[in-house]
């Protein structure tokens, strides 16, 4: 899947571990950057269900937005960068057609 960032924070941090290191700490660097290795590998948001990290789909007031684990309590919140989001005759979404991913942010929202 292809990745694209909501900030240039989040970006440097994706392309210098050790900038993420120092201003996010070690284990969060770490995951950060393992998670996102995993979300280039796939092939799109349908794929994400196979890979460690709870991968998910939010509700509520976050309603479109997926998240995964980082440390804890720490998530990494992204959503699908294809706008319209594909949807079949019923609504839902269609996972293999979301195939570019944006990342939002990463935070403790509980």
């Amino acid at each position: 899947m292809d990745i694209t960032f909501a900030n240039k924070k989040l970006e440097k941090w994706a392309n210098n571990f050790a900038l993420a290191q120092k201003k996010i700490g070690n284990n969060r660097a770490t995951k950060y950057h393992q998670r996102l290795g995993d979300m280039r590998d796939v092939e799109s948001f349908n794929d994400l269900q196979f890979l460690p990290g709870n991968f998910h789909n939010l509700s509520g007031d976050r309603n479109g937005q997926w998240s995964c684990s980082l440390d804890h309590p720490y998530r990494l919140i992204f959503e699908p960068a294809v706008q319209p989001v594909p949807r079949n005759e019923h609504g839902t979404p269609i996972l293999t057609e979301m195939k570019i991913v944006e990342i939002i942010e990463i935070v403790d929202y509980h």
